[in-house]
């Protein structure tokens, strides 16, 4: 079945896109939240004429994304964690973790979204990559000490 998207996804395309996707895919998750349209002649006709709004619309999400990415990097956490000797952490500092310290500096995001390049598990300073939008990414420093 073909499909034209109305928003961005990931492991589909962009805005305006015409996709073919299972009929199930369509029918049951893509069409029902909105997150796409049925390919058909007038529906591509009414999507050309939208194709203005819609570039606006990802133009402005990238510039949000931007944004967004930029206030990340001007943020520095600090975890504290159990550790033992030598500064080798009990664990490891998970992604879920970053999210909530980032919730708690009011910057609400999806742990998904934060990748570590390893697991964190000593004392140290470290960078992790936040997947903003598809075509921006953002830096964060965290740096993890031992809790007394």
């Amino acid at each position: 079945m073909k499909v034209i998207l109305k928003e961005n996804i990931e492991t589909l395309g962009q805005i305006g896109d015409v996709v073919k996707v299972a009929p199930g895919y369509a029918r049951n998750y893509l069409l029902p939240k909105g997150l796409a349209i049925a390919a058909t002649e007038k529906n591509a006709k009414a999507m050309e004429h939208a194709k203005r709004h819609l570039d606006y619309k990802r133009n402005k999400a990238l510039e949000q994304a931007k944004q967004f990415a930029a206030k990340l990097e001007a943020l520095a956490l600090t975890i504290s964690h159990q550790a033992g000797e030598e500064g080798k952490l009990f664990g490891s500092v998970t992604n879920m973790e970053i999210a909530e310290k980032l919730l708690a500096q009011g910057v609400e995001l999806d742990r998904k979204k934060i990748v570590l390049a390893e697991p964190i598990k000593q004392v140290g300073e470290y960078t992790a990559t936040v997947k903003v939008h598809p075509e921006v990414t953002a830096t964060i420093k965290i740096t993890v000490t031992a809790a007394e």
